[in-house]
C-alpha cells in the first residue's frame, strides 16, 4: 500500500468544509483512502462515514471529530490531535494509544 504524497485532497487542502461536507451528506464525499492527511486541520469536516483505509493523518487535528464509522484500517495518527474524538467500534483503545504516540498503523477489526 502506497500512501500518495501529493497532492493532497483540494476540499480539505482549501479547507472547504461547506463543499465537502455537502457531498459527504449525499454520501459523495472524495474517497481519502491512502491520503496524505498530515497536519490538516480536519475539525470541521464530516468524516463519519469516510474511507480513511491507509491514510497519513501525523500532526492533525482529529479535535472532536466523528469517526464511528469511518474505515480507517491502516491508517497512522501519530501525534495527531484526538481530544473528544469518536472512533470506529472496531478500534481498540490499544490500537489508538499506539497510533498516535508510535505511529503504528491501526487493525480495524469488524468494521463499523
Amino acid at each position: 500500500m502506497e500512501v500518495k504524497r501529493n497532492p493532497k485532497p483540494r476540499l480539505l487542502l482549501e479547507e472547504s468544509a461547506e463543499e465537502f461536507n455537502k457531498l459527504a451528506n449525499m454520501d459523495q464525499a472524495p474517497d481519502l483512502a491512502n491520503q496524505n492527511l498530515s497536519d490538516l486541520d480536519l475539525r470541521k469536516f464530516n468524516l463519519k462515514k469516510a474511507n480513511m483505509t491507509g491514510c497519513y493523518l501525523r500532526g492533525a487535528n482529529l479535535g472532536g471529530v466523528d469517526l464511528s464509522q469511518a474505515n480507517l484500517d491502516g491508517a497512522s495518527i501519530k501525534n495527531a490531535q484526538i481530544s473528544g474524538c469518536f472512533f470506529p467500534r472496531g478500534l481498540s483503545a490499544n490500537e489508538i494509544q499506539l497510533s498516535q504516540e508510535r505511529g503504528t498503523r491501526m487493525r480495524q477489526s469488524g468494521k463499523h
